[in-house]
């Protein structure tokens, strides 16, 4: 009976306190941290929902190492300094878990906030994420007396040969890196490949950036192949732009009452359809006389690359009502048909 009480004594206590770390572990991160999220995100908005996200299973692990650390207190055995040390490193890794995800979450915070052209991408996560727990890894190990210029050495003729073997994934990290970088392409821009290829940057990744095209599809293209090609960036230096639209008018138009109906309804279309910048004032050029009508384009500004496409529609539709009304002819090309006559060699 006294070696049953003694063995209870011996294990059961340090039981309770692995046990009981667990439970204030659960406890604290179900109940405590979501009511903690509450508060902050009344005062800060998205401050509750950072600290929550970041310290979200954390707890479980410090109160577990707590109660393991106490256990082992009260254990008497050889290895109890070498269990310390485990439990201290895995202490560490986990500030370090917990600095990568406040430093991802103030850039994620800090890259959604209205006003800020920088939008955080897959690549510029996953760099930070690497190298935040590269530098956590190398202080364990060193609270460890785990020396590490070996392993510096080992890593560093590993890196050379896994170089060679990787050459082109590589390549498009350190084209990513590089698109990243120069801030040329950013998420949510609108570009134009040489190729042809277009749409709005959706994510610049580890080997890909991706574009999603006005209809919908994914276009998936090498970093290193972006890089090496020329583009047009419609977002740069600003997402405002000028949108040119071509209209030929008679010969026998009034070109003082064109110019003014036409720009009056380019201030019209600007002021009340969506995506047109409507304090701009819109403007037209007579470019030349062509075979059967002058021509001119008008200059409209709208708010980003996908706007031109209603407002080239509404423009199109109110002009043409107002040319109608107002007695502007809008001539359309003519061609004289010559037909030959069985009957005699003359041409219609």
């Amino acid at each position: 009976m006294n070696q049953w009480l003694i063995t209870i004594q011996q294990f059961g206590i340090p039981i309770l306190f692995v046990l009981g770390g667990i439970g204030l572990g659960l406890y604290v991160d179900k109940k405590l941290l979501k009511r903690l999220k509450v508060i902050i995100k009344r005062k800060t908005g998205k401050g509750g929902d950072l600290t929550y996200n970041s310290f979200k299973g954390l707890t479980i692990i410090w109160f577990t190492l707590g109660g393991c650390y106490l256990a082992s207190i009260f254990l008497t055995f050889k290895g109890a300094v070498v269990v310390h040390r485990a439990l201290y490193a895995v202490f560490l890794l986990s500030i370090t878990l917990l600095i990568s995800r406040l430093a991802l979450g103030f850039l994620q915070f800090y890259s959604s906030r209205e006003g800020t052209s920088t939008m955080l991408t897959s690549l510029f996560e996953t760099i930070t994420k690497i190298f935040i727990l590269t530098i956590g890894i190398l202080i364990t190990l060193e609270s460890l007396n785990i020396p590490l210029g070996p392993i510096l050495a080992t890593l560093g003729v590993g890196s050379l040969s896994l170089g060679l073997a990787l050459k082109e994934p590589l390549a498009n990290l350190i084209s990513g890196i590089s698109i990243i970088t120069s801030k040329k392409i950013r998420p949510q821009d609108y570009i134009k490949l040489h190729t042809g290829e277009e749409g709005y940057v959706v994510d610049v990744e580890l080997k890909y950036t991706v574009i999603r095209e006005i209809m919908g599809n994914l276009l998936v293209i090498p970093n290193s192949q972006l890089i090496a090609s020329s583009f047009k960036n419609y977002a740069l230096p600003e997402n405002k732009m000028l949108i040119p639209i071509k209209v030929g008018i008679s010969y026998d138009s009034d070109l003082e009452k064109v110019e003014a109906i036409t720009l009056k309804v380019a201030k019209e279309t600007l002021a009340e359809v969506a995506g047109g910048e409507a304090e701009y004032e819109p403007f037209l050029r007579y470019e030349r006389f062509d075979y059967f009508s002058i021509e001119f384009t008008v200059y409209l500004q709208i708010q980003e690359f996908y706007d031109h496409l209603i407002i080239t529609h509404e423009f199109i539709k109110r002009l043409y009502k107002r040319y109608q009304t107002e007695g502007i002819k809008i001539p359309f090309p003519i061609k004289n048909a010559y037909v030959a006559n069985e009957n005699s060699d003359s041409i219609l």
